[in-house]
């Protein structure tokens, strides 16, 4: 078994029912966190937070404003399950590092000792609300680019956006795999472009177009909240999704997680930094699902992820 762990996170897109179901029947630790969460977030979603994570349905736990707070619920839970069960002490290999994609840099800051467990939940659900919320106020979306490097995602967003239009790159995933962002006239147009420029798109299946200038209104929600929130120096390194090095400070965890809703998520670029500084590191991939395993084939045929999907 290697010496160190680094633990990556999900985002929004991986949430699927029954998530995190298998955790809490196997692990009392892994109960105790859709406990918590239920009592936190009350009726607030409408049900409570476990029942949306094991039940669904699918177009209730398919909205931003729910499927955060479960994702970050259901990552936490595999965590603290699988610690459990697996016995963690000492002689053990210890997390070097961890990394989440987008809404997962939550649960990687969290599990790092950022911020406790219902601080940080109260954060993911406003952050959900409130992108959800500037999500309906314009009608955008995202387009994902299959063949693009940022070169040319660039390219297709300058020759696609229209006066008064947000169109921008918001997602490096893996090399060839780039998601833009924008006004959804925008990204009819740009799907047009790419592939007269070779590329294969898809249209996303999302509320908006999020890390985007679109989501200033959210942003500017979150950073009060942010502001009010006690947040600790990590364990250990956590990668910011903005500048693709680790936080340095919780000063700097704050503006970046601000920043986040508005800057591009340069996930590719965590990986490479985090592979780069402890190659010999294995990497574990948090619940729910393996979206992460699979980015990681395109940007590191050699590095291997560990699902924790189920126990």
């Amino acid at each position: 078994m290697p010496d160190t762990l680094i633990i990556i996170c999900p985002g929004q897109g991986a949430q699927a029912i029954g998530m995190g179901k298998a955790w809490s029947e196997a692990s009392p630790e892994a109960r105790r966190v859709f406990t918590e969460a239920d009592a936190i977030l009350g009726d607030s979603l409408g049900a409570p937070l476990s029942q949306l994570c094991f039940e669904g349905p699918e177009d209730a736990l398919s909205r931003t404003d729910i499927s955060q707070p479960a994702i970050f619920a259901a990552s936490v839970a595999s965590f603290r399950g699988w610690i459990e069960l697996t016995g963690f002490g000492p002689g053990d290999p210890s997390v070097e590092a961890a990394a989440g994609l987008s809404l997962g840099e939550y649960t990687a800051l969290h599990i790092a000792g950022a911020f406790d467990f219902e601080h940080a939940l109260k954060l993911v659900a406003l952050r959900g609300r409130a992108m959800q919320d500037a999500a309906e106020a314009t009608p955008s979306g995202m387009v994902a680019l299959i063949g693009a490097d940022e070169e040319k995602a660039v390219e297709v967003c300058d020759r696609a956006r229209g006066a008064g239009e947000v169109l921008v790159p918001a997602n490096f995933n893996a090399p060839g795999q780039v998601v833009i962002s924008g006004s959804m006239s925008a990204c009819d147009r740009a799907m047009a472009v790419a592939q007269e420029l070779g590329m294969r798109t898809a249209k996303l299946p999302v509320a908006g177009a999020f890390h985007s200038p679109l989501m200033q209104p959210a942003a500017d929600r979150l950073g009060d909240a942010l502001a009010d929130t006690p947040i600790r120096m990590t364990m250990g390194p956590v990668m910011s999704n903005v500048t693709a090095e680790p936080h340095k400070n919780p000063d700097g965890i704050r503006r970046g997680l601000f920043d986040q809703l508005t800057s591009p998520v340069r996930w590719s670029a965590c990986c490479e930094f985090m592979i780069n500084d402890q190659p010999h590191a294995e990497f574990h991939e948090l619940a729910p699902g393996k979206t992460l395993a699979g980015m990681m084939r395109r940007i590191s045929r050699g590095t291997k992820v560990i699902s924790h999907d189920a126990p």
